[in-house]
């Protein structure tokens, strides 16, 4: 049995063959002994701390002072409304899902509109604006704009370009 009982404390038997020597702790000294000494050696072989004399006594001593629950406590009544929070906490997490879908998805101002008839079609590409015409910057821009190119917003956005320096540029005798 000594054997059966080391197997066990080694985790080397199976669900089934445990009975035996579980059932023999529970009545035999003797296995009781030898399971104590197995514990013992297996300590000495790890350098654990042995426990003081008397410490499995008193606390089986507590745990037996200690009351037992039979049946849980009633739950309170702020409890039981706990989950109302939690149907209102997901209706503001859908109304917030569908304020930014109608806010990426919703109608814009500026959308084409569809023609029904080729007339109306025709008719919508007569209102349609020219685009709006690009003028170049006169000469003297390029200047101002290379000196004061720190004080641009952009620059935080740009990372390393603001510190690139300008090596391309126009020579004034050729625009002649």
């Amino acid at each position: 049995m000594k054997a059966r009982i080391s197997e066990l404390m080694d985790g080397e038997l199976e669900r089934g063959e445990a009975a035996g020597p579980l059932e023999a702790l529970r009545t035999e000294s003797g296995a009781r002994a030898a399971w104590r000494s197995y514990h013992l050696i297996g300590d000495a072989m790890r350098d654990t701390q042995v426990l003081s004399a008397g410490f499995v006594e008193r606390v089986a001593a507590k745990l037996a002072a200690e009351p037992t629950v039979m049946a849980p406590a009633r739950l309170a009544p702020a409890a039981q409304q706990r989950p109302r929070w939690q149907f209102l906490s997901a209706a503001a997490s859908l109304a917030a899902v569908a304020l930014v879908g109608w806010v990426a998805f919703g109608p814009q101002e500026n959308a084409p509109q569809v023609a029904q008839t080729p007339a109306q079609n025709l008719a919508m590409k007569a209102q349609v604006a020219p685009p709006a015409a690009q003028v170049p910057p006169p000469d003297a821009a390029q200047d101002y704009l290379y000196a004061h190119q720190g004080y641009s917003p952009r620059n935080s956005l740009q990372g390393v370009v603001p510190y690139v320096r300008m090596v391309s540029g126009q020579d004034g005798a050729r625009k002649r």
